[in-house]
C-alpha cells in the first residue's frame, strides 16, 4: 500500500486512505449479507415418532452427547433425558454492606428457582431400541 505525503491540507491525505480502502472493503456489506442469510437456515426437525423402534441408546449418545439424567430401570429400560431448551427463571437477591475509612465489606444472599427449561426424554426398551419419547417442561 502507498501512503500519499501529508500535506498541509488533511483532508486530501483522508480521502487518498478512502479511495485506497474503499476497493478492499467493497465486498464487506455483501459477505456480511451472505453469512446472515445462510444463519437464518435452521436443520430439518426430527420425526421421532419415526425412529421408535429403530433408534439405539447408542445412536442418540452420538447425536445428541451425553445425556443430563438416566437411569436403568429393573427390566432393563434405559430412561434418559437430554436438556434442549432454556427456559425463564426468576432470581432474587438481597445484601448489605459496611463502609468505614477507605473499606468496605459486604454480605449478599441471592434466592432462586431451579432452571427451567425442556428436556427431550427417550426411553429404550430392554434390547437399547427406542420405545417411547416425549418432551418435558420444568
Amino acid at each position: 500500500m502507498r501512503l500519499p505525503v501529508i500535506a498541509s491540507d488533511g483532508l486530501l491525505f483522508i480521502i487518498a486512505l478512502m479511495k485506497e480502502f474503499s476497493s478492499r472493503f467493497l465486498l464487506a456489506p455483501l459477505v456480511f449479507a451472505l453469512c446472515w442469510i445462510t444463519s437464518c437456515s435452521s436443520t430439518p426437525k426430527v420425526d421421532w415418532n419415526s425412529r421408535v423402534g429403530n433408534f439405539t441408546h447408542d445412536q442418540a449418545v452420538a447425536e445428541l452427547g451425553p445425556p443430563d439424567k438416566s437411569a436403568t430401570l429393573s427390566d432393563g429400560t434405559t430412561m434418559a433425558e437430554w436438556f434442549i431448551k432454556r427456559g425463564s427463571s426468576v432470581s432474587f437477591g438481597v445484601g448489605t454492606g459496611f463502609y468505614s475509612g477507605g473499606s468496605s465489606v459486604g454480605v449478599g444472599q441471592s434466592v432462586g428457582t431451579s432452571p427451567a427449561g425442556v428436556y427431550l426424554r427417550l426411553t429404550f426398551g430392554p434390547g437399547g431400541k427406542l420405545a417411547k419419547w416425549e418432551r418435558v417442561r420444568r
